[in-house]
């Protein structure tokens, strides 16, 4: 049995994928900074027949993610795919011209430095199974960059290039790297953003593997 570890589980999209992979045969690893939010839901899961176990860890501090990990592929298993998700913090999102240097710091570190130190966490792991999948999952100013979210459209748009990086040089190794923007927010309810539907969308990436970048909905909604 391999495990998917979802990485700023919540109880919208990370639950939703949770249990969508989980009906497929997967064991969950909740990673999260809140650590009885994860647990709570590691819970849920569990009654409903799901393996399921959560970790704490802040994705700015990337020997924290990395140890996460680490115990999950220990207490649960080989992690085969990797979904990194965590919903940005609001001072991440100035105009440009209020953004400086300072500011981006908690930007790049939350979108470039927590998914490298994730991906050269799990990759070994990967490898040694001989597929894999990760899955970033942005909004869409890492698309169109946003003059009123500044620190996310740059940080995005360098997680975007680090993914595609990773999707060209790793899909010979059998390891699929995907790039899911939703743009806006996720809506419950809504026939392409519903948690649910989303978490249909990652299924799918994951098992048809063609492809980097695709859109939950138009740009424009």
């Amino acid at each position: 049995m391999t495990t998917i570890a979802v990485i700023g589980a919540g109880p919208g999209l990370g639950a939703a994928v949770a249990r969508r992979f989980g009906r497929e045969g997967f064991d969950v690893a909740l990673v999260s900074r809140n650590h009885e939010r994860t647990r709570a839901l590691a819970e849920e899961l569990t009654a409903a027949g799901v393996t399921a176990r959560g970790f704490a860890a802040d994705v700015r501090d990337p020997k924290a993610l990395a140890a996460a990990l680490d115990t999950a592929h220990t207490e649960l298993g080989p992690i085969e795919v990797l979904q990194y998700s965590p919903v940005p913090q609001r001072d991440f999102m100035l105009p440009v011209l209020e953004t400086t240097h300072t500011d981006l710091v908690g930007p790049i570190e939350f979108s470039v430095y927590g998914p490298v130190a994730a991906v050269q966490q799990v990759l070994p792991g990967m490898r040694a199974l001989g597929r894999g999948t990760v899955l970033f999952v942005n909004g869409g100013s890492a698309v169109v960059p946003h003059p009123d979210r500044a620190g996310t459209s740059v940080a995005f748009a360098a997680e975007s290039a680090y993914g595609h990086l990773l999707h060209d040089t790793l899909a010979a190794e059998g390891i699929h790297v995907a790039q899911l923007i939703i743009p806006g927010a996720i809506v419950p309810g809504h026939p392409r953003k519903d948690p649910a539907v989303l978490a249909d969308t990652l299924w799918e990436l994951h098992r048809s593997r063609h492809g980097y970048r695709h859109y939950a909905d138009d740009l424009d909604a």
